[in-house]
């Protein structure tokens, strides 16, 4: 089982982000409170999402939204990604989410390698981190799955990209000209 805190005496936030490397759609991050001195049976499977099937995953998103102590979920969408690039994009829906949360969080446990520090809140970044702390684990698994919702609905208007199924990650699917990328607004140029 992974960790459950860092630090036990302060309400620790874990933050997590879903889509940086993807070639279309919202890059997404989560920032999750669990319940101090709870344990849930759920945490026994709860790990990073990359490790999870798909199907527990969505099962693990209804557990951590009905447990948590508090959570929340934003997107920043490809105009902006053009606009403020990809990394800072991460960084504005970490923010984003964190200044969601309500009762808000004493220190936070991010996902990585930096962070631009959240005002009045320290912070420890931690490479995979989320196969450590189960709040990290639990935030990578929101921004997951809330971005997968996400992409499924946009493959309604364009199912020949295969988002259902590939989620904008790279695939064969993915590869279309320039020019037809360029008139929809759902692919960002963050690989130009």
């Amino acid at each position: 089982m992974l960790e459950s805190s860092y630090n036990l005496e302060v309400l620790e936030a874990g933050v997590d982000e879903a889509g940086r490397g993807c070639l279309a759609g919202p890059v997404v991050a989560a920032a999750v409170i669990l319940k101090p001195q709870t344990s849930y049976d759920w945490y026994e499977v709860l790990n990073d999402s990359k490790k999870l099937p798909e199907n527990l995953r969505e099962s693990l998103r209804k557990l951590i939204e009905k447990d948590a102590l508090s959570w929340a979920v934003s997107m920043v969408m490809p105009e902006e990604i053009d606009r403020i690039n990809i990394l800072n994009a991460t960084f504005k829906a970490m923010h984003e989410s964190i200044g969601k949360l309500s009762p808000e969080p004493e220190f936070l446990l991010i996902d990585g390698n930096r962070f631009p520090r959240f005002p009045a809140i320290p912070h420890q970044c931690m490479v995979k981190g989320d196969g450590i702390y189960l709040a990290i684990a639990a935030a990578s698994v929101l921004a997951k799955t809330h971005r997968d919702a996400y992409m499924r609905k946009i493959h309604l208007d364009f199912p020949q990209y295969g988002w259902d199924r590939n989620k904008a990650y790279g695939t064969d699917h993915m590869f279309m000209p320039s020019k037809h990328l360029a008139t929809h607004r759902i692919i960002a140029n963050r690989f130009n």
